[in-house]
């Protein structure tokens, strides 16, 4: 098995966001974490996500802005997005981080392989969860005529070819 790239995760944790991307989830794991309400400290911003490379940041930032147009954000429903786009980029840097630590698996015994994987995959699961919660928060603060926009656009993109429904 390779090591996962930085650019390689970028784009996975974009897949979380955006419908269009989702990777199955087989493909991941990592140890619980608690849910916790949201905080108040301070979001990250653009292009400063902690231990990616730029090119990483940029293509979930990019990522963002596609996602921030398609569902046509208001300045009202700004705080929400914002939430929502940090939940985004806090996942880019926990599942650079996963993957990262899996990035020497030949020198691993089975046993911790299977472990680093299971820790891979509850990341991931976990991101997702946080990820739902929060695009739920925001979707809360659409009018009907934009919750119908979200919806066909998740409903349009889960249901293309090689992509996975939930």
């Amino acid at each position: 098995m390779k090591p996962y790239s930085f650019v390689r995760v970028a784009a996975t944790m974009a897949a979380l966001a955006l419908p269009a991307s989702f990777i199955p989830t087989a493909a991941f794991a990592q140890t619980a974490t608690p849910m916790s309400a949201p905080t108040s400290t301070p979001m990250a911003a653009p292009g400063t996500m902690p231990g990616m490379s730029k090119s990483a940041t940029a293509k979930v930032d990019q990522h963002i802005n596609t996602l921030h147009d398609q569902l046509k954000i208001t300045a009202s429903e700004e705080p929400a997005w914002k939430q929502f786009a940090q939940v985004m980029r806090d996942n880019a840097t926990q599942m650079d981080a996963a993957f990262h630590s899996r990035a020497d698996i030949a020198s691993m015994t089975a046993p911790e392989n299977m472990q680093s994987y299971a820790t891979l995959a509850q990341t991931h699961a976990d991101g997702v969860k946080k990820l739902a919660d929060a695009f739920s928060a925001l979707y809360a603060t659409f009018p009907p005529a934009q919750q119908k926009v979200a919806d066909a656009l998740f409903q349009s993109q889960m249901g293309k070819p090689g992509k996975m429904k939930h």
